[in-house]
């Protein structure tokens, strides 16, 4: 059992063959939130309204409707955090992760089995539910299970397979526009029941996170717990002792108030609650406003519409830019927790503002020659949305926050990530069609923003520990330390006095004695 959960794997086994069971029931979840936010979208190769199968079933919907079935997802999504953010803590990352998985084969019933266009909505809904329940959910326990020195790069693997589950779900669909009748979009919407099954089949045998029981009095579980992730076989060694004194001491703090008020998420002073929220927030809306989503949704309508490419053409380059997406996001695997979330961000965001420049300029000249070298920019965009503002704004959160608000801090973040989605999908088309490629600028302007953004306010956590967190804005001030301090790096040493080693218990001893004399 212990090496079924074992976290701290060497990240290339981790890759090649060796997921343990929390970070690949993560991973699955992620294969299922990449390819059902692929579905019944603008970037979809069959793509609703078109002259196909889809169409044809649901009386050929004009473009309002079309954007309602699209966003409507999004609109349950952050529902599903929204019910997080005040349930979640109480329920528990195991149980919440299970009722998403479980609300999502629901919702995928219903979507497949859908014949009026109000079961569709439903359908959608309740999915967006469901994966508002595990994009809220799935973070915070896998940052709680894991080591400060992985926790970055098993995280950036979620979103990397985020990635292959949309590349999946796009060239499925391509493939199946060429096929007639039903099966066309029955197949492909039905098919992601698999990942959430496994997901929860997966998670059932899993424990809950140590910090979770800690904090709602399992004491004897969360050391049993610790003790698996910590590859001992007893809850008295050590390094458990040392890792539950932690926690314990990091809860105590936070704790020295009473029970949890909605209020202390405002609150400022050493801890600083409302700060850490924030950030959970700018993070999030930030992703969403690089334009990550206007390629990513609607990546064969900006190739036609902005660049004048052919249906067709754009809509295998779509195929070709989520590929390249893909690629790129293996970087932060390697360099996430070598080099830090700060830098990341930023060499993200100068790069994305860059594209966008270059990608404005060239669509200005009017020339089929401009409008390919365009192309070659939507696709560098997307190496350096890879390397940064795609895995760290799901990682973050769950790092920044302490354990007493870590569900919350995760949910609203995620809950504000779907407004911005909804947002951005809705603006994006009429934006297109109004402003044609000036719409690059725009988001040029935003992305380089972020870049001072991050550099004042958002402090390092590369290698931290979650209970060294806590203490990260000691320094107070506007920023919490990170001007002034080297790398954003506001703290570095562990607050915890060293536990002195125990003696085995008088069992224990008994049994050495008898292997002794054995």
């Amino acid at each position: 059992m212990c090496q079924n959960i074992h976290i701290r794997l060497q990240l290339l086994q981790t890759i090649n063959s060796s997921l343990n069971d929390v970070d690949s029931a993560c991973a699955r979840e992620g294969y299922g939130l990449g390819y059902h936010c692929l579905l019944l979208s603008g970037f979809s190769p069959s793509r609703i309204g078109a002259q196909n199968q889809f169409g044809h079933d649901f009386g050929n919907p004009d473009a309002t409707t079309q954007g309602l079935i699209v966003a409507i997802y999004d609109i349950g999504c952050a529902i599903g955090s929204l019910i997080v953010f005040f349930w979640g803590e109480r329920i528990g990352r195991k149980r919440m992760i299970m009722m998403g998985a479980a609300t999502m084969i629901i919702g995928t019933a219903i979507l497949t089995s859908s014949t009026t266009r109000a079961q569709l909505y439903v359908g959608r809904v309740i999915t967006g539910i469901g994966n508002g329940f595990n994009s809220s959910s799935i973070p915070v326990y896998q940052s709680e299970t894991c080591g400060g020195a992985i926790r970055g790069a098993l995280v950036c693997l979620n979103s990397t397979i985020t990635i292959v589950g949309l590349i999946q779900a796009y060239w499925l669909d391509y493939g199946l526009s060429f096929v007639a009748g039903p099966v066309q979009w029955r197949l492909p919407i039905g098919f992601q029941a698999v990942f959430a099954l496994c997901l929860l089949l997966q998670v059932t045998v899993l424990p809950d996170s140590p910090r979770w029981l800690l904090a709602h009095g399992y004491d004897e579980e969360a050391s049993k717990v610790i003790a698996l992730l910590e590859d001992h076989d007893s809850a008295d060694h050590p390094d458990v002792i040392q890792a539950r004194k932690e926690i314990e001491l990091s809860l105590a703090q936070e704790s020295e108030g009473g029970p949890f008020r909605y209020s202390e998420l405002l609150h400022g002073g050493p801890i600083g609650n409302f700060r850490r929220i924030c950030l959970c927030i700018a993070v999030n809306v930030m992703q969403q406003f690089t334009g990550s989503n206007m390629i990513n949704y609607l990546a064969p309508v900006v190739y036609q519409n902005t660049m004048g490419l052919s249906r067709d053409l754009s809509l295998i380059l779509g195929g070709c830019t989520s590929i390249t997406y893909m690629f790129a996001s293996f970087i932060p695997l390697w360099t996430v927790d070598r080099f830090g979330r700060r830098p990341l961000l930023m060499i993200s965001a100068s790069g994305l503002s860059l594209c966008f420049i270059l990608a404005a300029i060239l669509l200005s000249i009017g020339t089929r020659p401009a409008a390919f070298a365009a192309t070659g920019m939507v696709f560098i965009f997307q190496i350096f949305l890879g390397i940064g503002f795609l895995p760290i704004p799901w990682l973050y959160p769950a790092e920044i926050s302490t354990t007493r608000i870590r569900a919350r801090g995760s949910a609203i973040s995620s809950f504000f990530n779907w407004m911005c989605v909804f947002a951005v999908v809705q603006m994006t088309p009429p934006a297109i069609a109004n402003i044609d490629w000036r719409v690059f600028i725009i988001f040029a302007v935003f992305n380089a923003c972020w870049v001072p953004i991050v550099y004042f306010f958002f402090p390092e956590t590369r290698g931290l520990e979650l209970e060294e967190i806590d203490h990260i804005f000691e320094k107070g001030g506007i920023t919490g330390g990170v001007w002034g301090s080297k790398g954003g790096r506001t703290t570095t040493d562990m607050h915890y006095p060293a536990v002195t080693p125990v003696e085995p218990k008088d069992d224990l001893k008994a049994e050495e004695v008898k292997l002794e004399h054995a």
